[in-house]
């Protein structure tokens, strides 16, 4: 079996799990593929990380040697299940935890919220105190989206004394009410918040759902914070949005392009803390990713298949 394993960009996967056991030829690659269908030829096995790479069908008809498509994480918007099936292949998923974005999410509030990226500059440029922060106590956090994760940050808001309040489109008194969160309309999250969070699905109905006209609804202090999908955020309005100082900052893990574009101009913002996509990325994570992967496979090599995707 040939096996690859793809957007390994720490070059780490062999280093998590016993892929020795699979009796495999394995190729891992670290960049980007430039030509998917082009460079999978020939492989039966490919184990693709998260959605970095997309398999749509008229990608997966293309491939006519793949027989198993491992996604790590329980659910792969970039790819076509049916497509797969229809194809003769299978489609296996693995484990996944949230905490380390909820983890993750914070670090940037924090780091937004206290200037430390000016601070840790200057601190290496031999400075001294350069900014003043703001602190959370007594603040309101408002949550774009109360599922798993949004429940998860609300719980260290209220630790740090922040008020929280939420809204989605299916959110309800009830359903906030076990989470010490309110429940508010859309236009008073957008209104009240000091820190608002997104943690959102992406999908037709939140693509682009912060635009121009949320981001002006906003408080001019406000911080926005997005670990969950980028298109849930309109970049460009966003960006015009930090340079007119509308809001005061945002934290960001995530983009429209990944890999995010060198000369992208949210680079050069002062107001805008950004992170490469990493805050699923932590040691805990791997481990659950590629060794339920190797499982995985080891499954399908014994002809009974494991945690199939629907």
């Amino acid at each position: 079996m040939r096996i690859a394993i793809l957007d390994d960009y720490q070059n780490v996967a062999l280093t998590f799990g016993d892929w020795d056991s699979l009796k495999a030829g394995i190729t891992v690659f670290t960049r980007p593929l430039d030509d998917v269908v082009r460079q999978l030829q020939g492989f039966e096995a490919v184990v693709a990380m998260r959605e970095r790479t997309r398999f749509p069908a008229e990608v997966l008809d293309r491939l006519p040697d793949l027989k198993l498509l491992v996604s790590t994480g329980k659910r792969n918007a970039a790819i076509d299940v049916a497509a797969a099936r229809r194809n003769g292949v299978v489609v296996s998923a693995t484990g996944y935890i949230g905490e380390p974005t909820a983890e993750h999410t914070w670090a940037l509030i924090l780091a937004a919220s206290r200037n430390l990226p000016q601070e840790f500059r200057s601190m290496r440029e031999g400075g001294w105190q350069t900014t003043v922060g703001t602190m959370l106590h007594g603040k309101t956090l408002g949550l774009l989206g109360l599922g798993r994760l949004g429940a998860g940050a609300a719980k260290i808001g209220q630790v740090f004394g922040m008020e929280t309040i939420a809204w989605s489109q299916n959110l309800t008194r009830e359903k906030a009410d076990p989470h010490g969160v309110t429940a508010v309309s859309k236009e008073e999250l957008f209104a009240r918040s000091d820190v608002l969070s997104v943690h959102l699905v992406l999908s037709e109905r939140t693509r682009g759902l912060v635009g121009a006209a949320e981001l002006a609804a906003m408080k001019p202090t406000a911080l926005l914070v997005n670990t969950s999908r980028g298109p849930i955020v309109d970049e460009a309005a966003l960006v015009d949005a930090l340079r007119r100082k509308e809001i005061r900052a945002a934290a960001l893990d995530v983009y429209d392009t990944e890999p995010f574009p060198a000369d992208h101009p949210l680079r050069t913002l002062d107001n805008a803390v950004l992170t490469p996509h990493i805050g699923f990325v932590a040691r805990e994570t791997y481990e659950i990713f590629y060794g339920d992967a190797i499982e995985d496979i080891a499954a399908y090599q014994a002809g009974t298949p494991i945690r199939l995707m629907e």
